[in-house]
This record gives C-alpha cells, sequence and structure tokens, in this order.
C-alpha cells in the first residue's frame, strides 16, 4: 500500500494535477494506495508519524521541497520507510540533486526500482533537512517572501532576492566543523546534503547524497558594491572556487549567530537561533536515480 501525500496548493495547484496522473496510472497497475492531503502545516509532519509509528512504510510526496521537509521530518524510524517524491513544487531542488524526473514520470523509479540509501540531516529540536539547512541572506529572503502578497512564488523570491541583495546586513557568527572552530562575518552560512537551493541555484556542486558527509558552506561577507558579483559566481556554480567561500566537509557542524533568529530547513522557516547539525547515512531509502 502507498500512502501518497499531498499539498494541493503546492505550485499553483501542480501537486493536484501530479496527484490525479498517478492515480490514474496506479488504478490501472492494479497498486493499492490511499491519499492524504494537508490543510494547514504541521499536518503532515503529524501524519506521517502516526503512520510511521504504526508501521507503514511505503510513502510518496506529491508536492516539492517544503511538503518533502514535513515527511522526513515526521517520521518516526528513518530505517523503515521507502520514500518516493512525485516532484510538484516551485524549485523541486532535492529532486534535481536526486536526478527524480518531474511529475508523474518519477512512478517509474517507485513502481520499477529499488530504494536507494540516501543520507538526511538531524538538526536537533526535532528539526531534519534532506537538502540543505542554514542561515544568512537565504534566511532574509524567505522572510521577505512570506510577507509578499503578491505574485506567484517565483515572482516573489526574484523581488525579495533583489531588496536583500541592498539591504542585508553581515551575520557575526561562530562555526564549528567537526570540533574546528572559526568565526565568521558571513553573508550565509548553509549545511548542504543536497547541491541547490532557491530554485536552482548551484550553492555547492560537490555535495552528493550518499557520502556520509555534510558540506558546510560559509560564505564571508563583502562590501556591497561586490555582492552582484558574488550572486553571479553563486549562479554559476562558481562560488566555491574563491577564497571567500569555505567549504567544509565533515560529518557533523554547529552555527551559532550573535543574534539569533530564524533557520531555514530546506526553505522552510523556524526560529531556533542556531543550527546544531549531523548526517545521518546508511537508514533513509529513497527511489532516486
Amino acid at each position: 500500500m502507498l500512502h501518497l501525500l499531498v499539498n494541493p496548493n503546492s505550485s499553483r495547484g501542480m501537486g493536484e494535477k501530479v496527484l490525479a496522473a498517478a492515480e490514474e496510472r496506479l488504478r490501472a497497475e492494479q497498486v493499492g494506495y490511499d491519499v492524504f492531503r494537508s490543510s494547514a502545516r504541521g499536518e503532515t509532519e503529524r501524519h506521517v508519524r502516526a503512520l510511521t509509528e504504526a508501521g507503514e512504510g511505503d510513502l510518496v510526496v506529491v508536492g516539492g521541497d517544503g511538503t518533502l521537509n514535513e515527511v522526513v521530518r515526521g517520521l518516526f524510524d528513518p530505517s523503515t520507510v521507502r520514500l518516493g517524491l512525485l516532484p510538484a513544487g516551485t524549485g523541486n531542488d532535492f529532486a534535481a540533486a536526486a536526478h527524480i524526473p518531474a511529475g508523474v514520470a518519477a512512478l517509474d523509479l517507485i513502481l520499477g526500482g529499488e530504494p536507494k540509501y540516501t543520507d538526511y540531516l538531524e538538526c536537533g529540536n526535532g528539526f531534519r533537512s534532506i537538502n540543505i539547512a542554514g542561515l544568512g541572506i537565504d534566511v532574509d529572503i524567505l522572510e521577505r517572501c512570506e510577507r509578499k502578497k503578491h505574485g506567484g512564488a517565483k515572482s516573489k523570491y526574484f523581488r525579495s532576492l533583489l531588496v536583500s541583495l541592498l539591504k542585508f546586513r553581515a551575520v557575526e557568527m561562530e562555526v564549528e566543523a567537526d570540533g574546528e572552530k572559526s568565526t565568521h562575518r558571513a553573508l550565509l552560512a548553509a549545511a548542504c546534503n543536497g547541491n541547490m537551493f532557491g530554485g536552482g541555484i548551484p550553492i555547492c556542486p560537490p555535495a552528493s547524497l550518499d557520502d556520509g558527509k555534510l558540506d558546510l558552506v560559509v560564505v564571508d561577507c563583502p562590501n556591497r558594491i561586490k555582492v552582484p558579483y558574488y550572486l553571479i559566481l553563486l549562479m554559476k556554480g562558481k562560488l566555491l572556487t574563491r577564497s571567500f567561500a569555505h567549504h567544509i566537509p565533515c560529518t557533523e557542524a554547529r552555527i551559532l549567530p550573535r543574534t539569533g533568529g530564524n533557520v531555514q530547513y530546506d526553505g522552510e522557516l523556524a526560529p531556533t537561533g542556531g543550527l546544531d547539525v549531523r548526517v545521518v547515512s546508511g537508514k533513509l531509502k529513497v527511489y532516486r536515480s
């Protein structure tokens, strides 16, 4: 029995369209399934916790990175789960890193393939991340997006990005990676399992989903006039070639900003004030290429 977990509001209703196509195929192939639609933040997490506590392990997310994050956060015991994803969000950054095709085409992996062990990040305070968790300008952008009432998700993100580039102030922080400490005046700091965020921005091209490592990226804040140059390097996937960008493969890390504030977990904001994170390997299985 497949348990389909749907965000009906993902990418302006794309979740429902992908669900309809998936149901048609599952009925044709006589595959048993049920459907859960979320109507509020946190509902999917609670439903997944109940399912997995009861021993149900075949879960399929129909949505984007935010819905996927809720599901991963809700898992009672990730080692008992086989997780599928039918990408139907705005950015679908984890799907890109995992080479999962968009929409109902991903059913081929679920119905005809074998799930693969996939790392995830255990972040403390009940939070997990399967793609990227961090803080800095990415959080500033997401906070601005949440305050905007008009436009689609991509439009809000782009407009918020432009404002953040003009107004963002550096974050004073202490960073610890596998016991090694450093201090930074940073533009951003991110613990990466996947390699993209923000709808296809390649923040950490070397990151791998199954290497047993998290890739810590800390970017020192430049003079404001140089921020557009940093952005160009980031968009081209070349940021890590510069000395102001620090790439530290490790198994656990701690990021403590001086002023606290929100942290983003796969694009979802939470006021955790800082980030304690470790990589978990060899437990969760995901259908991916």
